[in-house]
């Protein structure tokens, strides 16, 4: 896992309510798989053709990533429009810097991030 999973815990807790409220990143709006609750997570989003990679800075067993899975199907907040993605599925670094844009930067070697989440968006 790239990221310590305790970190995580702090940045959900502390750091992600006060990103959210900035409305400077990208915030995926998801359900949870177990509880049924809605949540909204801010992330690292990368439009690219048909729809959208997200890092994995805490690996694919993070929980948002587990709840979209489940479900199929999430909402992306961006640049103030929402847009409704579906079809997620996970790419390792090469599909997801195929799909990357050059001017992107790649996340530093030292993080070990070798997971991304690829979603479509869905027409309409």
């Amino acid at each position: 896992m790239p990221m310590p999973r305790w970190w995580g815990h702090i940045n959900k807790r502390v750091f992600n309510p006060r990103a959210i409220a900035s409305g400077r990143w990208p915030v995926l709006t998801h359900v949870g798989r177990a509880s049924g609750r809605t949540f909204h997570t801010p992330l690292d989003a990368h439009p690219v053709d048909g729809g959208y990679v997200f890092v994995l800075v805490y690996g694919s067993g993070s929980d948002w990533v587990r709840n979209v899975l489940a479900s199929g199907s999430a909402r992306l907040r961006v640049d103030g429009k929402e847009v409704a993605l579906a079809t997620p599925r996970l790419v390792g670094e090469d599909e997801a810097f195929q799909a990357l844009p050059d001017e992107v930067k790649r996340p530093p070697k030292l993080m070990r991030i070798t997971e991304f989440l690829r979603m479509d968006l869905v027409a309409g």
